[in-house]
């Protein structure tokens, strides 16, 4: 609809149907009728017959573990979604040998937290049983489920170096055998994305700016360089929450608003707000 009017009513709306699969293997299911990716999740339950609760995270157009095709904030009207759901659970002991774990951690917008990269050569790396892909149940114990990815981050950040701690994992369920591929008349061959919103409830059009990639890539190297682990969905929440700071304290201010539990400290917010600063014009 133009600026400023209201979204037609529900049954005036396009009616949008998306094929679906479970990653270890399934017959295709068909979904519609969702806002976000919560009520995705239950609309796939609901086809498989599952808990919606056992749904971790989905991929596009590949039944693999693959975060390059994590489902996050687009969807396309062509794309098939592979749901991964939890398989085997596993409790680790970490050595925090380093301060820098070398993880990269997201969420599924729906209260589990899980690991989106390992960085080669890190602490984390060192340890077999620990994959891309692994949920974050909980740390020493205490239970992670429902917590954001930013929580998360900041609890592996907060461990003091030079001890153990105990990580509760669940890995996504493994296929028994290999995976028969679609026919390609099983996907509508229609074009176009739509934003698949994390946090409202709508589906509508929506494009990453120049600025807001820019920006939030160079948050996220500042975050390497402070926390120790790169995490652009916070990344991408700073520079949302930064974009119109008049200056480091409004940007301190937005900040400790919605993330006052990491209490940055002023020269990373000044850093922070020169990153999102250099974007906007395109440095």
């Amino acid at each position: 609809p133009p600026p400023g009017l209201p979204p037609p009513p529900p049954a005036l709306r396009p009616r949008l149907v998306f094929h679906t699969q479970l990653a270890h293997g399934s017959p295709t299911g068909r979904v519609e009728g969702f806002s976000n990716v919560r009520e995705l999740y239950g609309k796939i339950a609901e086809a498989f017959r599952i808990p919606p609760g056992e749904v971790m995270f989905c991929t596009l157009n590949t039944h693999k573990v693959d975060m390059e095709k994590l489902l996050g904030g687009q969807i396309g009207l062509e794309d098939f979604i592979f749901a991964h759901t939890k398989g085997q659970r596993k409790e680790v002991e970490v050595f925090k040998s380093e301060d820098a774990l070398g993880l990269t951690i997201t969420d599924n917008g729906a209260g589990y937290a899980f690991i989106k990269r390992i960085r080669e050569g890190s602490v984390i790396d060192r340890i077999p049983v620990i994959s891309v892909g692994d949920m974050i149940e909980a740390i020493d114990g205490q239970s992670l489920v429902g917590a954001r990815h930013y929580e998360v981050a900041k609890m592996l950040k907060d461990l003091p170096r030079g001890r153990t701690f105990a990580l509760k994992l669940t890995e996504p369920r493994k296929a028994f055998g290999p995976m028969g591929s679609r026919s390609a008349g099983e996907v509508p061959k229609a074009k176009g994305r739509l934003a698949l919103s994390l946090t409202e409830k709508c589906l509508c059009p929506l494009q990453p700016s120049a600025f807001e990639e820019l920006a939030v890539a160079k948050v996220d190297d500042l975050l390497e360089s402070y926390m120790g682990i790169r995490d652009s969905e916070l990344a991408a929440t700073m520079v949302e929450l930064g974009r119109d700071a008049r200056d480091p304290d409004a940007l301190a201010q937005a900040l400790d608003s919605q993330l006052g539990d990491f209490a940055f400290p002023d020269e990373f917010v000044f850093d922070v707000w020169g990153a999102i600063g250099d974007a906007k014009v395109g440095r």
